[in-house]
């Protein structure tokens, strides 16, 4: 459980900064402007680029396992939106069930304290019990 939030973790900010570059692209595009950016070549080393948002109505989303799919760009808004949604309920989800076992652990070592001193407890009146016969 708690990899899979780590998990859900790394990607909420990845789905986030995906969807807000969408939402500059819509916007210049409906503006009808080119979008200058600069994107990562290699460690430390930078391009710039001006991309032709308003000519062109598709973008690609990276989906992983070596899946790279073209969308249009409003579709891939609300992908991106339905998954952000999702991600984020779920982590939410996730932090509420660890709670819980907390939770339950806690009542669980408690519970597991007091048996013992119980056990405790009927032990020194067995032994309390044969002392007494013995005399």
């Amino acid at each position: 459980m708690s990899q899979r939030k780590k998990r859900l973790q790394a990607k909420v900010p990845d789905i986030e900064s995906t969807y807000n570059a969408l939402l500059q692209m819509q916007q210049r595009a409906e503006q009808g402007e080119s979008l200058t950016v600069h994107y990562e070549l290699a460690q430390c080393v930078y391009a710039k680029a001006i991309v032709p948002v308003h000519r062109e109505n598709k973008v690609c989303l990276w989906l992983g396992a070596n899946v790279m799919l073209e969308y249009g760009r409003e579709e891939a808004i609300e992908l991106l939106e339905r998954n952000l949604a999702e991600a984020k309920k779920t982590l939410q989800e996730l932090h509420e069930d660890q709670a819980l076992l907390r939770d339950q652990i806690t009542t669980t070592e408690v519970n597991m304290a007091r048996v013992f001193n119980w056990d405790v407890k009927e032990r020194r009146k067995a032994k309390a019990a044969e002392a007494s016969e013995a005399q």
